[in-house]
């Protein structure tokens, strides 16, 4: 009884409600292949902050604040995230900040605006998220070195393995074989096939026209780019086995059940419900919750099955309670293994396929599976979700939203 009342009462709607009033994403494209393989971070994020506050007609003036997740930003990301705002219309008048924690940025960045709505320091503000891992990722974005003196201990040491080590780790660890791995990783596949189809993806997608160079011919086009395009059709457990593993002969990481490496932005535009209702503007969801969790490096990926029932705690919800879920599949083996631990049904996790199918642009994810949990929601006629991801060097982020579509 105590839970059906905690759910009616996140479903009750009060004047200082933090809720969604647009949330929207780009494509999620290749990197280095894709639609957006040509296009700066800052140009992708532009198109996404025009949208999302274009979409219900909001005078950007009003905007109080911005906070841009982004885990692989150029010159130190501040200035990238102010160029795109200022790009988009939003005034100079209107501040930003960039946010990095790791996969979870994105949802960091709305939770640190829904955060200052709540404690009435702003009205109006935008968490987004953007990266581009085309231009960001891979050997220039490291470090020419580490402190000895800190890298003498060993969690600290840990922080540094290679992300599909950590994947290795949490499948010797806990028993995830790989055909339980494949299994989850082409059903994954299967799900975004069907979802994007169907076109179910179409309404959290805006499409953003860039400029594209023809790897064949070197020539410029103008393109618009308004699909995801790392989903493949016909995946199989079966044609999945015969990947060879990625990162140790005998491991069960491989390209076709870990995330794809991508580009994109999202972006989630909130207010206080009394403000919204007072500017006539419509809305879509509401935030609830948030909760972060450390777990040990070497393992980041189990980080959904500690920071999950934390922020159901928090909300005084229980996994009964919860709609469906939007956990990001990093890897195979960390989303088996929080989808096992926490026992969930699979058949209410990520419907229409995650990251291993549509791609994880890192800053990016935690914005995208808002504006993703209020399409499925509208779609399903669910209300009540969870988004959750693990984080690089040994962390979970996870919060709860309600859909009022």
């Amino acid at each position: 009884m105590a839970s059906t009342s905690a759910k009616a009462s996140v479903l009750a709607k009060n004047d200082d409600d933090v809720v969604i009033v647009s949330a929207v994403r780009s494509a999620m494209t290749k990197s280095k292949k894709g639609g957006f393989k040509d296009t700066r971070p800052e140009e992708i994020l532009s198109g996404i902050l025009r949208a999302v506050y274009s979409k219900v007609n909001l005078d950007p003036a009003l905007i109080g604040d911005i906070s841009v997740g982004n885990v692989l930003p150029p010159s130190g990301g501040a200035s990238a995230a102010r160029m795109a705002a200022l790009h988009a219309g939003i005034p100079v008048s209107t501040s930003i900040a960039t946010v990095n924690r790791q996969c979870s940025s994105g949802l960091t960045a709305v939770n640190q605006i829904a955060a200052q709505i709540a404690t009435g320091q702003i009205d109006i503000g935008i968490g987004a998220g953007v990266e581009s891992m085309t231009f960001g990722y891979g050997p220039t974005s490291q470090p020419d070195g580490w402190s000895e003196t800190v890298l003498s201990n060993q969690d600290a040491e840990d922080c540094l393995l290679p992300m599909g080590i950590t994947s290795e780790n949490v499948a010797k660890d806990y028993g995830i074989t790989r055909s339980q791995q494949d299994a989850f990783a082409a059903k994954s596949f299967q799900k975004a096939a069907a979802a994007a189809k169907a076109g179910r993806f179409r309404d959290e997608i805006v499409p953003i026209k860039v400029h594209w160079v023809d790897p064949k011919t070197e020539e410029v086009r103008e393109i618009t780019v308004s699909a995801d395009d790392g989903i493949r059709d016909g995946v199989t457990a079966e044609s999945l086995s015969k990947l060879k593993p990625a990162f140790s002969k005998d491991g069960s990481t491989h390209a076709g059940n870990a995330s794809q490496i991508s580009d994109g932005a999202a972006a989630v535009l909130l207010a206080r419900r009394s403000v919204a209702q007072r500017l006539g503007l419509p809305v879509v969801g509401k935030f609830i919750a948030a909760a972060t969790a450390g777990v040990p490096p070497r393992i980041m990926g189990v980080g959904p099955a500690f920071a999950i029932p934390k922020v159901l705690k928090r909300a005084g919800l229980s996994q009964d309670d919860i709609d469906f879920f939007e956990i990001n599949e990093a890897f195979a083996s960390q989303a088996v293994y929080s989808i096992e631990k926490l026992g969930l049904s699979y058949d209410k996790v990520n419907l229409n396929g995650g990251a291993i199918a549509i791609g994880h642009p890192l800053g990016m994810t935690g914005a995208r599976q808002i504006a993703t949990g209020l399409n499925i929601a509208k779609q399903t006629d669910k209300r009540v979700f969870v988004t959750s991801m693990c984080i690089g060097s040994g962390m979970g982020m996870a919060a709860v939203f309600v859909s009022e579509h």
